[in-house]
């Protein structure tokens, strides 16, 4: 294992255990092991809360009377069918008041996130972790743009957004709450005043979603075949050898780069991503309503979303490189869902500088409009490591079509077990 990918492994192995020690911590703002606020709790008191948070969470989760239009749930986008992804290939989804407001990225899946560092500027490693010497950039975080740091602070994002849950405000969630058949359930691990105080009611509803999205079995049952595989439980076919050959191969695929596949130095398993931003100019996708301005963007880390780096030119293009599993689940593939076939998006590392008009149109002289959803001023954000490799047009792709066939084989092992046929 390269000295960046032994690094990554000692971090997200420090977060692993982070994760798994929020349950018996919390803010001492009270004496009492209940409310929302509860005090320090011995192990079996944690335990209990966090088993009580994560039903409820559970509940909450599908119902759809938390949103606006009273037909939204988390799961309405998050679907535990298609690992907690979208079901649909919609590049975006619709919501709002009136389930008619179009969102403006594709819904990435919330399994595997456990792992996830909080966001940094800058994400030092090194194999001597006495010398953490090398500048990874932005890394971490939550959504394609890193701005959550924990799933509490994700389950905010959608109950507010105009576009996705459409609540006006935080009371409005908690008068959905306090009529919700589980309101009793969330009294008894709040307190029975907690409805008096709609910001501690919602801050509480989020904590509970967050908790719910620890659990292992919902969230990260690390169940695929390629887990059962390095466990020496299972075998891979001559055409997932060679898939995993090519996605480790830092001169052909070179996936593993970003894409994290070996266990950590502790056994853990590899969670498929170095949770880096990085720009890769996507074909700006039309299917996205906001698109029809010529003048809007997503530039990702610089915005529109995240504010705190408007104006940081060297993350414009920047988004949050996803986990790989279940990959082969999904309908929509980027930031923008421009692509609807995981061949394709493969494809589409391979050949991005070496047949530019594959992928992008054409502007009105008839020349490639190449990076059309970049501007100009951004293209030295681009990432150019294997198999971009500083490739030009007409140069020899960096994969094969037989190649490429492999990798999507490969990355089919990635399936969770509980996924499989879907």
């Amino acid at each position: 294992m390269s000295p960046k990918m032994m690094g990554r492994w000692r971090n997200q192995a420090i977060a692993i255990g982070a994760a798994a020690m929020i349950v018996l911590t919390a803010p001492a703002n009270t004496a009492q092991p209940s409310g929302v606020h509860p005090g320090p709790m011995s192990r079996q008191d944690a335990f209990a809360r966090a088993e009580a948070l994560t039903a409820l969470g559970r509940q909450m989760f599908f119902d759809p009377s938390l949103s606006a239009s009273g037909k939204q749930a988390c799961s309405s986008c998050h679907d535990p069918n298609h690992a907690f992804g979208p079901a649909s290939a919609a590049p975006v989804e619709m919501g709002g008041p009136n389930l008619n407001r179009p969102g403006i990225r594709a819904v990435p899946s919330l399994r595997y996130l456990q792992a996830a560092p909080a966001f940094t500027e800058h994400f030092y490693d090194s194999e001597d972790e006495g010398d953490e010497s090398v500048d990874n950039g932005p890394t971490g975080g939550l959504t394609w743009d890193g701005r959550a740091d924990h799933g509490k602070d994700q389950a905010r994002i959608p109950l507010l957004s105009p576009f996705e849950m459409g609540n006006k405000d935080e009371a409005q969630v908690v008068a959905s709450l306090r009529k919700a058949p589980y309101a009793d359930a969330f009294k008894a691990a709040f307190g029975a005043d907690v409805f008096d105080h709609p910001q501690d009611a919602f801050d509480a509803a989020v904590e509970a979603l967050g908790t719910f999205e620890q659990s292992s079995t919902d969230f990260y049952p690390y169940s695929s075949r390629y887990d059962a595989f390095l466990a020496g439980k299972a075998q891979l076919s001559a055409q997932e050898r060679r898939g995993r050959m090519l996605f480790e191969d830092e001169a052909k695929g070179n996936c593993a780069s970003c894409h994290l596949s070996e266990p950590a130095n502790d056994g853990e398993p590899p969670q498929f991503t170095d949770y880096g931003l990085i720009a890769i100019a996507v074909p700006r996708n039309p299917a996205i309503p906001a698109n029809a301005d010529p003048n809007y963007v997503d530039l990702g880390l610089c915005g529109p979303l995240r504010t705190d780096f408007k104006g940081r030119t060297e993350y414009c293009g920047l988004f949050k490189t996803p986990t790989l599993r279940n990959v082969a689940l999904r309908k929509s593939f980027f930031h923008n869902g421009y692509f609807h076939t995981l061949r394709e998006a493969v494809a589409f590392y391979a050949s991005r500088d070496s047949d530019p008009a594959r992928w992008y149109p054409k502007k009105a002289d008839g020349m490639v409009d190449k990076f059309d959803d970049l501007p100009k001023a951004y293209w030295p954000n681009l990432n150019t490591d294997p198999p971009f490799n500083g490739r030009k047009p007409g140069d020899k792709p960096a994969l094969t079509d037989a190649e490429i066939d492999d990798i999507v084989a490969f990355l089919g092992t990635l399936t969770d077990a509980d996924q499989a046929g879907q």
